[in-house]
């Protein structure tokens, strides 16, 4: 008698041992499997210059696009320099600007931009990046950038020795830029959306295609139910019947 209980008690524990081990069935968000056409991030793009270095700056006799770009920006403010005039700048630096713009991004949203130097500026720290425009790959303006720039890198030097950790000509601007204009996306076009499956497969398709049709149907199901339900309670209080639950009182 003892060995058949214990032969039960066995048998129960693995037959429980091997439900609890079952794997679950998994599922995968549609955003994880599939994209919509048309809607992606957009690179953006900007050259500028960063002042406020502290001696750090590009060396201009090696780094002439630096000291035009400073002449450029006089003029455009009205500093008109003679023409023999020869800049000896320490505390400037030419740059570029990146960032990804969103693809639903609006006007007056803000973006994180990336500010790298391009001449040979040993340190962007404690620097200010100049209102610089960004442009797409169309040549037109998306965002404005201008801001303090925050470098992760640390660096000391002494005579004979020298210490840096991480990059110090390469900083980040926290909101720096502006969006000035959205991009246009195929669901601003027309009514279709087109999925496109990051790893396309005939399997994957047909379970995206049918996730699609289910959820579909059953939020049009609960339209039905919805619309139905207002046509009831309307009709209710035309006849002069109040419904709360399942009971019904006469108003």
């Amino acid at each position: 008698m003892n060995t058949q209980i214990l032969a039960r008690i066995f048998l129960a524990l693995t037959c429980a041992a091997s439900l609890c081990s079952a794997p679950a069935a998994h599922a995968e968000r549609l955003k994880d499997l599939a994209s919509i056409q048309g809607v992606r991030q957009n690179q953006l793009l900007g050259y500028g210059l960063v002042v406020g270095l502290d001696g750090s700056g590009d060396q201009t006799t090696q780094t002439p696009f630096t000291v035009q770009s400073v002449i450029s920006m006089l003029q455009g403010m009205g500093v008109n320099l003679p023409a023999a005039t020869t800049l000896q700048l320490k505390n400037v630096a030419a740059v570029m600007v990146t960032t990804s713009l969103p693809a639903f991004a609006r006007p007056g949203q803000t973006l994180d931009i990336t500010v790298s130097s391009m001449g040979n500026a040993k340190s962007l720290r404690g620097g200010t990046l100049l209102m610089t425009p960004l442009k797409g790959a169309d040549g037109q303006i998306y965002a404005m950038a201008q801001g303090s720039l925050i470098v992760g890198g640390v660096g000391a030097a002494a005579p004979g020795a020298k210490a840096q950790i991480n990059h110090l000509s390469v900083g980040r601007v926290s909101a720096g830029a502006t969006v000035e204009r959205a991009v246009a996306n195929s669901l601003q076009e027309g009514s279709a959306i087109f999925l496109e499956l990051k790893e396309s497969d005939f399997s994957t398709a047909s379970l995206v295609v049918d996730a699609v049709i289910n959820a579909l149907a059953r939020a049009r199901q609960r339209r039905r139910t919805a619309a139905s339900s207002r046509s009831m309670h309307r009709w209710a209080r035309m006849s002069g019947w109040l419904f709360w639950g399942r009971s019904k009182a006469w108003r």
